[in-house]
Parts: structure tokens; C-alpha cells; sequence
């Protein structure tokens, strides 16, 4: 009960603190050389955007926000995903479900979580771009990690600024050009044949600031049936107009052809073989085919030397082609979509807002008012994962390879067409947020979003009953109008105090609303008749948080926070049936957490930092849904009593990490440009379904080691790196599929593997 009763006054009491403490800090004398040597440890807090719209230190924000540089992200990794570096960041897990066709499956505070392919919950952002589609679903495929000046991870209730979804917000922003052209490039080897090549060419002329990278990326993966290839295209432009204006423009475009899907294992089956594949993904040869091409532009201007406007607008594409293991069985029903899935995005928006710094009588204060839209319109389509040599609706209940029509049943292979609709989600949201300086210890923000969120399904697929059999009952098995739409509006409001009570220690506290609504994949289906899912509602949590900065000795910051999220209405799965997955929710839910991190330099070229959290995530009321499928079962219905089981409340959330740890010892000996660390990562169990006799994912740690010289010769640069994941060989499930029915949960990480790495820049 502290979170909910105290945390308000907790706000109040640092607003009353002002007094006591503001006058005194009027009155300060000037730093001794020991205390501004000390002062100066602000340097090793970043500069952060995400969490304000405008450029501050992080330290002196009320919120919990973490920035990896990109020297971090490109220090002896291979550049490829965010969850090789994200992970020391408290309260953020991003598996790495080492499945090329399934992008990363991100959590921030336990949101993003019930995510079975993409990112559900958190809000993702490229210089200021979404990533994240107005339905709430995003990816973190073309983040490029070659380019990346930092990377911020906002949690709490300051998230809920940026609208729909946004239990988190993961920012990830381009360097600049240097003054000098550079071009560069790098080679990457490693284990299961990973090979990876770059190049880059960046810098300044008069004005014309530039940023290019492209870069292509194969394995053979770890499991059987993970052949991954990526290329990637990445591009910054800035120009200066004049003195008072700045345009920006990133394109993006990245390349995904036939990247394979093992699938989850069974328990079962990881014991057997942990490297296997599904065996149905063998079977339908499931995988992906995917391209994505962006691009952005950013057009800022300074009206006075207080005031700024800035137009952001940016328009996209996206197709994606997913085979997957649906049983031809499964696939002859007719309310079945098929077992190849097709997705033609087209995706816009636009961004216009006004900031304002001055001072609101003798406090300094600054704002930022705007107005947001963003739309999407897929063009939806699916396909049968088989071809057989029988007329369209003549296909027996037979397996893959079966003799039909004198020829065998074919399975991967795209087939006939089973649903056909547009979907389309915008929203429309506007937003004001606001900082002032009450005294010169203590500072107030406060911000207040309105969000309008609309749905809209054209299905074109319609009183299609192609395998309904003789003295069936065709009124049921039709493919029904699973037309609709549906518009959701939301207002969060948040508030928060930072209390300086040195100048190297600071007390804040925050409160705020934020809410989630179910993407257009959760919505498509409702438990009984056709349609969208409309009684399918929002997710909304209140959250509290209090926490601590404080600056130790001469070169180390220690972060720590507290939070409680209660949420109602919780999404969850509660049915599949013929292929398609039915959601509800759940009235409540709860989590509370710690988090805290270190960040040292030490004497002799040491480094030292520890990031840990603590979660506990449940639901708080009890709801009902489908059990786990036995056997050869692949269908659980509501009117089969047996199908149902009740989840009581104290349920843990699945998929969410009581405890995470990070841990990292670098050295670096600048005489010989040599640097070498030793990284630590531990996770608790995780269960898999709502009860933990269904199964979990054992908890482990793992140890890393990198190396690496950097030697500079005229306008050369090289640097070479070494890397061992895994040091000690551990065998543990790097990702879980939550609540999967047919009971394939465990994503299997690879035991000991290496990549050795070369690079190297000219600088004209």
C-alpha cells in the first residue's frame, strides 16, 4: 500500500521541502576546487531527449532513464541486436530468441511480456521516428547499431507522454558526421558460420552533415532451421538553412530474404536435443520473408532565441511473409486463414510541436506543446502452407507428402487463398509537458496526453465455405464478415519532483497513468461469432515511483528506484481454436519492483558496473482460460468445459524475471590501445502458462569475455576484437513463448560460441 498511499506525498513532501532548503541554496558560496572535481562526476550522467523532448542531463530528471553510448553497443559485439548491450540496463529484458524470423521480444518493467512475435507494450523510437505502429505492435529490426550514438530506455510513468503503449520507451539515435570524411568499414566472424561485413562513409561540409552505413549479416544459427541473412541500409542527412533553422532527413531500408523459423521446443524435446528444430517447422519449412523501407525528415526552427518549432514527418513501407506450421487439418476448417500469412504495409505520420525555455517570473521553467497522427493500412491477405493435386476444396484430411490426385500432398509452399482484408489503425494524439524550477533545489514536471486510437477491418473474405463437408453444419463452418471497428480514448496525466539535496544527490519521485491497447492481431478474433473483438478493452495502470541519484567520490553514480504499476483490464490469451487466437482480459494486475545500477570508473584504467532488478508480477483477480493442449489436441473451445481451467489470484505473469543481473569489470591500458572486460549475466526462472506446473525456464548465469587493440597510424584507424559468449558452457532457455497451447514455450540460447572482428576508418 506505500506505492498508492505514500507516493503522492511523497511528491507533496519534496514540493514542501522547497522552503527549508531553497533558501539555503541562494546563499551558496562558490564550490571548493575537492567539491567541483566532485560536481564534476554530472559528466558520467548522459544527456538524454527521450525523457523531456529536450536536451538534459539525466541526473536531473525525476525519472528513471538509462543512455548506452554507442561506444558500449560497438565495444566487442557483433552490432546486430539490442539485447547485447540492453540487458544492463535494471528493469529492461531483451531476449535474443535466437529465431531469425521472429524479431526481439522486449520487456520493460515486466510490459511486453504476453508478446509472442514483435514488441507489444513498449513504445520504440529512431531519432525521434515511431517504430511503433499506432496499434501498439513494433519491431527493432532496423535499429542500426553501426551508426548508433546512444540508445535511452525511459521506464515509469513519464512513458505514457508518448501514448498508446508505452509501458516503456527505447529511443535509439544517430551520431553525427565527424568534421573529417571517414570512411570505414569491418568484418565480423564467429561461431555457426556468422559472417558479417560494413561499411560507412560520414562526415561534415559547410553545413551538410552526413551519415551512411550498409551492412549484410549470415548465419547458420545455433538450432536446425535458422539460416538468417539481414542487409541493412542506413542513412542521416543534416542541413543547415541558416542561422535559425536545421532539416534532418533518415532513411532506413532493410532486407530479410528467407530467414528460417526453428520454432519453439517442448520440454521434451529440448532435453533430447537442444539444437533441433521444431519438427513441425521442418515439416512446412516455416520462415520468413521480409523488407522495410523508411524514411524521415525533421525540419526544426528557432523562432526567437526561447522558442522552437519543430515538423516532423516521415512515411514508410513494410511486406512480410510468414510460412508457418499449421496442420493441413487445421488448415481445411473453414474459419481457417491458412498456414502462410502476408502482410503489405504502408505506414505515415506527422509530428508539429512548440518548445519554450525562459522563466515564469524569477523561476526558470520550459515547455513543449504538440500535436501528433499517425496512420497504418495493412493489406492482409493468407494462403494455404501446402499445394495438392486436387481441385480447391476437395483436399482429404491427410498429412504432408500424402498421395492425393495420383501426386504428393506439398507442404511449404504457398497455396490457395483463405482470408483477404485491409486493416487500418490511426491515432490522433496531443500532448503537453512542463518543467519549472520552483526553487534552485527543488524543480516540478508535469505533462498531460490526450490520445484517440482508431481500429478499422474491411474483410474481404467472406461466406467462403470451401472444405465444408457433406451434411455439415454449413452455417458454422462458413467463413463469417470479420468486418468492424472500434475507437479507444485515453487522457494520462503525470507529475514529478526532483529534490536536489546536494549537488550530488537527488531525490524524485513521480506518479502517472498510462495505457495499452490491444494491437489489430490481439483484436482479430472474438471467442463466439464474427467480427473484431470489440469487447476487448485498453489496458490501463497507474504507476508510482520514487528513487535516488546520487554522485559518489570522483567517478561513480548510483541510480535506484522503487515502483508499484497496478493495472486493470490486463490482455492475455484466453482461446485457440482453427487457427486463430482469442484474447480477454483480465480485471487486474500488479507489479512492483526495484532497480539500481553502479557506474565506477576506477583507479588505473578499471572500470566497474552492476545493474540488478527486482520484479514481482501478478495478476490480482482470478479469470479463466484454456489449459495447455494434450495429446493431438489442437483446439480448446469455451463450450467444452474440460478445455477451461480457473487462474487464481497471486498468479505470477508469465515470461516476467523475478530477478535480473548485470555485471561488467573492464580495463583498458591506453599505452597499447588494449582493453579487455569480463561481463556477468544472470536471470531468474521464468514460467512459461499462468500456472507453474506447465513448466519453466531455469534460471542462469552466464559469463562473456571481449578483448580488443585500437592502433592509430597517420589517417588510419584499425581496431580488433575477440569475443567468447558463454564462457563456461552453460545450457540454458535464452526466450519463452508464452502461453503456447501446444506446448512448444522454450527458445534454447547457444552454449560456449566466439566472434573475432576487424575494423577499419581513413579519415581524409
Amino acid at each position: 500500500m506505500f506505492y498508492r498511499k505514500k507516493l503522492p506525498y511523497a511528491i507533496a513532501a519534496l514540493l514542501a521541502c522547497s522552503g527549508a532548503w531553497g533558501e539555503e541554496s541562494t546563499h551558496t558560496a562558490a564550490l571548493s576546487s575537492a567539491e567541483l572535481e566532485t560536481a564534476n562526476v554530472t559528466l558520467t550522467a548522459p544527456v538524454v531527449v527521450t525523457a523531456t523532448r529536450q536536451e538534459q542531463n539525466s541526473f536531473d530528471l525525476p525519472v528513471s532513464i538509462d543512455a548506452v553510448s554507442g561506444e558500449t553497443i560497438r565495444d566487442g559485439q557483433l552490432q546486430v541486436n539490442l539485447s547485447e548491450t540492453a540487458n544492463r540496463v535494471p528493469g529492461v529484458v531483451v531476449n535474443n530468441r535466437n529465431n531469425p524470423a521472429q524479431d526481439l521480444a522486449v520487456q520493460i518493467r515486466g510490459f511486453g511480456a504476453r508478446s509472442a512475435f514483435g514488441v507489444r507494450g513498449v513504445r520504440l523510437y529512431a531519432d525521434g521516428i515511431p517504430m511503433t505502429m499506432p496499434d501498439g505492435q513494433g519491431q527493432t529490426g532496423t535499429f542500426n547499431l553501426d551508426t548508433a550514438k546512444r540508445v535511452e530506455y525511459l521506464r515509469g510513468p513519464f512513458s505514457a507522454l508518448y501514448g498508446n503503449s508505452s509501458g516503456g520507451v527505447v529511443q535509439i539515435f544517430t551520431q553525427d558526421g565527424p568534421d573529417d570524411p571517414t570512411l570505414s568499414g569491418g568484418l565480423t566472424f564467429g561461431s555457426y558460420d556468422t559472417r558479417r561485413a560494413t561499411l560507412g562513409f560520414a562526415g561534415d561540409n559547410d553545413g551538410f552533415n552526413y551519415v551512411l552505413n550498409a551492412s549484410t549479416y549470415r548465419s547458420d544459427g545455433y538450432r536446425d532451421q535458422s539460416d538468417t541473412r539481414r542487409d541493412t541500409l542506413h542513412g542521416k542527412f543534416g542541413f543547415r538553412l541558416g542561422d535559425a533553422t536545421r532539416l534532418t532527413l533518415v532513411a532506413t531500408a532493410l532486407n530479410q530474404p528467407d530467414n528460417e523459423d526453428p520454432q519453439g521446443l517442448n520440454a521434451r524435446q529440448l532435453k533430447q536435443d537442444r539444437t533441433q528444430a521444431n519438427p513441425n517447422s521442418l515439416k512446412f519449412d516455416t520462415r520468413v520473408n521480409r523488407r522495410h523501407e523508411q524514411v524521415g525528415a525533421t525540419l526544426e526552427h528557432d523562432v526567437t532565441p526561447d522558442d522552437t518549432l519543430r515538423l516532423m514527418a516521415y512515411y514508410g513501407q513494410r511486406e512480410n511473409e510468414q510460412y508457418q506450421s499449421i496442420s493441413i487439418a487445421a488448415q481445411r476448417n473453414d474459419l481457417n486463414g491458412g498456414g502462410v500469412a502476408t502482410i503489405d504495409r504502408e505506414f505515415w505520420g506527422t509530428d508539429l510541436r512548440w518548445s519554450h525555455k525562459g522563466k515564469l517570473g524569477e523561476m526558470p521553467w520550459n515547455f513543449t506543446v504538440g500535436v501528433n497522427y499517425d496512420r497504418m493500412e495493412d493489406d492482409r491477405k493468407g494462403y494455404e502452407n501446402f499445394v495438392a493435386n486436387v481441385a480447391f476444396g476437395s483436399m482429404p484430411n491427410v498429412d504432408c507428402g500424402a498421395t492425393v490426385g495420383g501426386k504428393p500432398v506439398v507442404c511449404g509452399v504457398k497455396g490457395n487463398l483463405r482470408r483477404d482484408e485491409t486493416n487500418t489503425a490511426s491515432n490522433f494524439d496531443q500532448y503537453l509537458q512542463v518543467a519549472i524550477d520552483l526553487t534552485a533545489r527543488l524543480n516540478v514536471s508535469a505533462g498531460v496526453r490526450h490520445s484517440r486510437v482508431s481500429f478499422d477491418n474491411k474483410d474481404r473474405y467472406v461466406n467462403i465455405n470451401v472444405y465444408t463437408e457433406p451434411g455439415g453444419a454449413l452455417a458454422q463452418r462458413t467463413n463469417p464478415n470479420d468486418s468492424g471497428s472500434v475507437t479507444f480514448r485515453k487522457t494520462t496525466p503525470v507529475i514529478g519532483a526532483v529534490f536536489k539535496v546536494t549537488d550530488t544527490f537527488n531525490l524524485y519521485a513521480n506518479a502517472g497513468e498510462s495505457f495499452e491497447t490491444p494491437t489489430f492481431v490481439e483484436m482479430a478474433y472474438k471467442s463466439t461469432g464474427s467480427g473484431l473483438n470489440l469487447d476487448l478493452k485498453p489496458a490501463k495502470s497507474r504507476q508510482y515511483e520514487i528513487g535516488a541519484k546520487w554522485m559518489l567520490g570522483e567517478g561513480t553514480l548510483l541510480n535506484a528506484a522503487l515502483y508499484r504499476i497496478d493495472t486493470d483490464d490486463e490482455i492475455v490469451v484466453l482461446q485457440q481454436a482453427g487457427g486463430r487466437t482469442v484474447y480477454q482480459n483480465v480485471d487486474s494486475s500488479e507489479r512492483k519492483g526495484f532497480e539500481l545500477s553502479l557506474d565506477s570508473r576506477l583507479p588505473y584504467g578499471f572500470s566497474a558496473y552492476l545493474g540488478y532488478s527486482y520484479l514481482d508480477a501478478e495478476f490480482t483477480s482470478a479469470f479463466k482460460a484454456c489449459k495447455p493442449f494434450v495429446g493431438a489436441q489442437t483446439t480448446c473451445l469455451l463450450s467444452v468445459p474440460a478445455n477451461i481451467e480457473t487462474i487464481q489470484s497471486g498468479a505470477d505473469i508469465p515470461g516476467t524475471y523475478k530477478h535480473t543481473f548485470f555485471g561488467e569489470l573492464a580495463w583498458k591500458y591506453q599505452p597499447l590501445g588494449f582493453s579487455t572486460a569480463l561481463e556477468v549475466k544472470a536471470n531468474s526462472q521464468t514460467f512459461v502458462a499462468f500456472k507453474p506446473e506447465y513448466g519453466k525456464a531455469d534460471g542462469y548465469a552466464t559469463v562473456s569475455w571481449r578483448g580488443g587493440f585500437v592502433q592509430k597510424v597517420g589517417h588510419w584507424k584499425f581496431s580488433e576484437f575477440a569475443r567468447i559468449e558463454n564462457l563456461f558452457d552453460r545450457e540454458y532457455v535464452g526466450s519463452v513463448r508464452v502461453g503456447d497451447l501446444n506446448g512448444s514455450y522454450y527458445e534454447p540460447a547457444p552454449t560456449r560460441n566466439w566472434l573475432l572482428g576487424i575494423n577499419a576508418s581513413y579519415q581524409f
